[in-house]
């Protein structure tokens, strides 16, 4: 077999593994069609960045003003590097830093039917976000920006409940988005 087609397999078997990660998404409040891949895109689409952060073996999660509980991560700013956006989002949502390397485990590739983009610098229609885990050390408060979720309480907790609490009210994918994080930290 050839390198493409081992991937390939590779990919088809994660895909079997995690069926509902990988199953095709619509997402309402942004008018967005997405579907999971373990295959990561190129830079230029990548316009959010999510992780789920270990640490001591326990997920990171943050619960913002409305009780919503959420992995840490968000929108890029223009012309930021994946790496410095994921160190400042786990700073504003997380009050957490990174004391391992990220490992990126795939994306959600995106098509929105909005007019504009989200970010004038944000490419369009097409976009994608990124997903990843690494150990982190949650060591301050959330610096919470203005424009940013208001985050209330971080919380690390076993497995189990992060994808409890992820699913509750959500799509179904976010527990086996932890489940994927969890077997490749493992």
């Amino acid at each position: 077999m050839t390198d493409t087609t081992d991937r390939a397999a590779e990919l088809a078997a994660l895909a079997a593994r995690f069926p509902i990660l990988h199953a095709p998404q619509r997402w309402a409040w942004g008018g967005i069609d997405a579907q999971f891949s373990a295959e990561l895109p190129p830079d230029g689409l990548i316009t959010n960045i999510h992780l789920v952060g270990f640490t001591d073996g326990l997920v990171v999660l943050c619960r913002d003003v409305r009780g919503h509980w959420f992995l840490p991560g968000g929108t890029r700013e223009a012309a930021e590097s994946v790496e410095s956006c994921l160190e400042r989002e786990l700073r504003e949502e997380a009050g957490a830093r990174l004391v391992g390397p990220a490992r990126w485990i795939g994306a959600h590739r995106a098509v929105t039917d909005h007019p504009v983009p989200y970010r004038p610098w944000q490419p369009h229609p097409e976009k994608a976000w990124l997903w990843g885990w690494a150990e982190v050390v949650v060591d301050s408060a959330p610096t919470n920006p203005a424009d940013g979720e208001q985050v209330v309480e971080v919380r690390p907790m076993e497995p189990a409940e992060a994808k409890r609490l992820l699913v509750r009210g959500r799509e179904a994918w976010w527990g086996e988005l932890v489940d994927l994080a969890v077997e490749q930290y493992r």
